[in-house]
């Protein structure tokens, strides 16, 4: 019986290098200070990929299931690049190897 596929070897099928991840927010809390996002990937013309929760596990941070979202904390700049930097950083130690463009 072969071993599944850990969440890294799946992650870097889906985000080759080079590759680009869409984040949305979701939720932002009422004091501005989190949000909620989720990571979305094309795959092929008009199908779209959801791998928010696996993101989340891989980078334990704390998946909301009532957004289907990552829970990021903080302010003042660019959460959702910030969130696939992390991704990237982790990924290939390069945190511009898979570039980040907003959906919303």
């Amino acid at each position: 019986m072969e071993n599944a596929p850990t969440f890294e070897q799946q992650l870097k099928k889906l985000f080759p290098k080079g590759s680009t991840a869409f984040t949305s927010v979701t939720k932002v809390a009422p004091s501005g200070m989190s949000r909620h996002i989720q990571v979305f990937k094309a795959h092929g013309v008009d199908e779209m990929r959801f791998p928010t929760y696996m993101i989340a596990e891989y980078l334990d941070m704390k998946y909301k299931d009532e957004t289907q979202s990552i829970f990021v904390g903080g302010c003042g700049m660019d959460m959702g690049f910030h969130l696939i930097y992390r991704l990237s950083s982790k990924l290939y130690d390069d945190g511009y190897a898979i570039k980040q463009r907003w959906l919303n």
